[in-house]
């Protein structure tokens, strides 16, 4: 095998495309490893926050001609029909995983990074040089390493990564449906047990996903009884239910949905994505923190490859960096996610935010980051 100055990047999301094309766009060749083809749908809230709007523009990854949705909308209700709303301070967009992981695909490609459609079942690290294992039984060697795997992965659990062995009581629903909802609106509605985000994609979809404890979905033995019985006790998540056409033959279901703090940087790994930490979902930013990371991680990698700077420097200045960007949040994301968890004490942010819509905003704005080039 060829020893050479490249890329693996292991894990074709939102993090793994971004930072796969940013590397093949400083002549890096690039490698992913994504076990599964394009397109294909993932659990995921589907809106992206403004802040890396300019980014994706400027280096021709927005993808303007899917009928984005532009929001700049939100609302905020409980169990007994209470609402607040508010407009957000910099907004964002809905546009589908399906499509946009695709769209990024095909850009890549043009690119020049090459996909390998296989899973990395463990790597090691010679001081210099990482070889990934893939089931299929070839072995590939690179440089520069980036984990953009996921939430859970095997590899976390070959890495044998703390989070892994914590248990989780979380998982998560979503549905592609055709129902009526604002364009401009993302909507965040609780309910005992959980919450679930609303808002509308591309073709006039509307994406519905939700989180829950999983001893909720234990206790109806199934998603039609529990959102019949369960999420619609609250009116605004009963009107979406029942009026509506399910674009999917079954909902996407994801299980040990997982909070806990990760490493950013492991055994010379660099992690970007929800590999290096997940974001609450009620916080609607993980796919902004994707791409903004997988840019981050690549930008440093290819000054590492390029001799500018040693790979502890590297190391060090990623995940100062990351921090820098998503620390703040994802605090916010941990305080905020106990606050819905605590029926009394959300009915009492909720009237808060009803009486002002200008704290809402600004407590809203905590879960989004700075413009990002």
């Amino acid at each position: 095998m060829k020893k050479q100055k490249n890329a693996i990047v292991i894990g074709g999301g939102l993090a793994g495309l971004i930072a796969s094309i940013s590397l093949a766009q400083m002549h890096i060749p690039t490698i992913v490893i994504e076990k599964r083809t394009y397109p294909f749908h993932r659990v995921c809230g589907e809106y992206i926050s403004n802040e890396v709007k300019d980014y994706l523009v400027k280096n021709k990854l927005f993808p303007a001609e899917h009928d984005i949705k532009e929001i700049d909308n939100f609302i905020l209700s409980n169990e007994q029909g209470k609402a607040a709303r508010c407009q957000m301070q910099i907004g964002g967009f809905g546009i589908s995983r399906y499509t946009l992981d695709h769209f990024l695909y095909e850009k890549a490609k043009l690119n020049g990074v090459v996909f390998i459609h296989d899973t990395a079942s463990s790597f090691s690290f010679d001081g210099d040089f990482f070889t990934v294992q893939l089931l299929s039984g070839e072995a590939l060697q690179c440089s520069l390493l980036l984990g953009a795997f996921g939430k859970r992965s095997n590899l976390d659990r070959t890495m044998e990564r703390s989070f892994f062995s914590r248990h989780s009581a979380y998982m998560g629903i979503k549905w592609h449906l055709k129902t009526e909802w604002p364009a401009d609106a993302v909507g965040l509605h609780y309910f005992e047990g959980g919450y679930a985000g609303v808002s509308c994609v591309e073709g006039d979809k509307v994406n519905f996903c939700y989180l829950l404890q999983q001893d909720l979905f234990s206790e109806y033995g199934s998603i039609d009884k529990l959102e019949e019985q369960h999420l619609s006790r609250n009116p605004a998540l009963k009107a979406v239910l029942e009026n509506s056409q399910r674009l999917f033959n079954k909902p996407l279901v994801i299980s040990q949905v997982n909070f806990s703090s990760k490493k950013t940087v492991e055994n010379h790994l660099l992690m970007c994505g929800d590999a290096a930490g997940l974001i609450h979902p009620l916080c609607g930013n993980g796919m902004a923190m994707a791409i903004q990371a997988g840019a981050i991680a690549a930008r440093e990698g290819a000054r590492f490859l390029q001799g500018s700077i040693s790979r502890e420097e590297m190391e060090r200045t990623y995940q100062k960096q990351w921090e820098r960007a998503f620390n703040r949040r994802l605090i916010f994301g941990r305080y905020a996610q106990r606050l819905m968890e605590s029926p009394k004490a959300f009915s009492l942010a909720l009237q808060v935010a009803m009486r002002s819509p200008y704290l809402l905003k600004k407590t809203v704005g905590l879960s989004h980051g700075k413009p990002f080039l």
